[in-house]
């Protein structure tokens, strides 16, 4: 991979762990960092809290995972005790750096507000202040692993509540919901929700 490869997959590592800096991506395990490094990025994880924190950086070459699976590399390795080889820990930066490798992980589950994020980015919700016209005005996580989605359409004043459930695999169904509010059929009146004017069910979608 070229320098400039490097960068670009470095850039786009960064971009998708940015989020993580609100929460933590495993129990007690915060981000601190994203480093490049050749063919490969360094992850800034802090366990613990306090005085008694220790930061520690995890190697993962960019050939070995897609970016999106990095979280759950992360939370496997976070979530359990591991055993590195001599030749896989050094000290960097006065944090001792381990090299991973990915092939030979599990990736952990992504939790349920992950999964949230994931689908709310995906309707357009992180666009910005100054986004005139907003497509999603709010959500409310349920039980079960669902969600509502407050929307709105375009020169339309009613609010609607889409009902989704928050899998693995989200995107196809974000990527469908304008059009699929357009279809009336779906529409019921919003009985218990004072939020929304109607509601429409996409869970078994």
């Amino acid at each position: 991979m070229t320098d400039s490869e490097d960068r670009e997959q470095q850039a786009g590592i960064s971009r998708h762990l940015l989020y993580y800096l609100n929460a933590p991506i495993a129990e007690g395990c915060r981000l601190r960092g994203v480093l490049p490094a050749s063919g490969a990025v360094r992850i800034a994880i802090r366990a613990g809290e306090g005085e008694g924190s220790d930061t520690f950086l995890y190697e993962i070459p960019h050939d070995s995972v897609a970016p999106a699976r990095i979280p759950g590399v992360l939370r496997a390795i976070l979530s359990e005790p591991q055993f590195y080889g001599s030749g896989d820990v050094s000290d960097v930066l006065g944090m001792t750096l381990f090299r991973l490798r990915p092939e030979e992980i599990t990736p952990a589950p992504e939790p349920e507000e992950g999964k949230a994020l994931r689908a709310l980015l995906g309707l357009g919700l992180g666009g910005g202040p100054d986004d005139e016209n907003p497509f999603v005005i709010g959500f409310l996580m349920k039980d079960d692993g669902l969600m509502r989605v407050y929307v709105e359409r375009p020169g339309h004043s009613s609010l609607i509540g889409v009902d989704i459930r928050l899998t693995d695999q989200t995107t196809a169904l974000t990527a469908s919901i304008p059009s699929l509010i357009e279809e009336e059929e779906r529409y019921r009146p919003s009985l218990d929700d004072p939020h929304c004017d109607l509601v429409v069910d996409l869970t078994d979608w």
